[in-house]
């Protein structure tokens, strides 16, 4: 399914099962289908509204790469939550998405009924920051998705143990598409373009995202983290379990960023999250 956004770009969402509405908002350069797991281990008892941001995965391209900013990517949830009639919703954002959950609260708070922030924080630490721009915007340069799997799990598999080989092969398809002369990548290069203009020289103080996290104050809030993240520290959640008192805390071993959001520990924060939402 499509929806478009006030300024013509038509947007892929998915949804699936009933009861209280839940929007997953993917990663950087993701797409809905980073869902699939929660989605499968949720087996229906919530209303999964999947939403693929512009220039990611089936959504278009935006022309000017300048749009792929956090503002725009959140006004774009708001239009698409009026699009579906929904006055309020729970958020789970993994990484990017966590970061848009936090400008919605910080811009219409009463649209948000919970959040659950997957691996994500209001700091970014430098050495997963340099990770992502490590790979962001490049081709593969790999042909078929078994040199893929082999490729992603050589580059991230210290943080990722014991997935099997048909795990890597389904990220594989998940993360490119197939382009006539071998893999492409399944979202807009640009994306690093836009990335790289708020990137903070290594001399430059990292933007301040602590007052977008303070937004949340008074909703309910779950924070996934997994146990070998490079971009959420332990210290990061413990500050943030200071500030919002009831912060439900989850840490997945053997995973980096991101977790799936099937594993135990997910799935007891996401459930957790929403009984503090059911009592609302």
């Amino acid at each position: 399914m499509s929806f478009t956004t006030s300024d013509g770009l038509r947007l892929d969402w998915q949804e699936e099962g009933s009861g209280p509405a839940v929007l997953c908002l993917p990663g950087l350069t993701r797409n809905g289908s980073d869902f699939d797991e929660l989605a499968a281990a949720l087996a229906g008892r919530v209303r999964l509204i999947r939403l693929t941001l512009r220039g990611r995965g089936r959504s278009d391209r935006d022309p000017d790469w300048q749009n792929y900013n956090l503002m725009i990517e959140a006004r774009d949830v708001v239009e698409f939550l009026d699009f579906l009639g929904l006055p309020q919703v729970t958020i789970v954002g993994t990484s990017r998405g966590g970061l848009i959950a936090m400008v919605l609260a910080a811009t219409v708070k009463g649209r948000l009924a919970g959040v659950l922030l997957n691996d994500v924080g209001p700091v970014l630490e430098a050495e997963g920051l340099g990770n992502i721009m490590g790979y962001l915007g490049t081709a593969p340069t790999v042909k078929t998705y078994p040199e893929a799997a082999f490729a992603l799990e050589e580059r991230m598999g210290a943080r990722f143990p014991w997935l099997s080989p048909g795990k890597w092969l389904s990220l594989a398809e998940r993360w490119f598409d197939q382009g006539p002369d071998g893999l492409v990548l399944n979202y807009d290069p640009k994306i690093r373009d836009a990335l790289a203009a708020g990137f903070p020289a290594p001399d430059a103080p990292a933007p301040d995202l602590w007052p977008l996290f303070d937004a949340l104050a008074g909703l309910p809030v779950a924070v996934v983290r997994g146990a070998n993240s490079d971009l959420l520290s332990p210290a990061t959640v413990a500050e943030m379990a200071r500030r919002h008192p009831g912060l439900i805390e989850a840490e997945v071993p053997d995973r980096g960023h991101v977790p799936f959001l099937d594993e135990p520990q997910a799935l007891a924060a996401f459930d957790a999250l929403m009984a503090e939402v059911g009592k609302g």
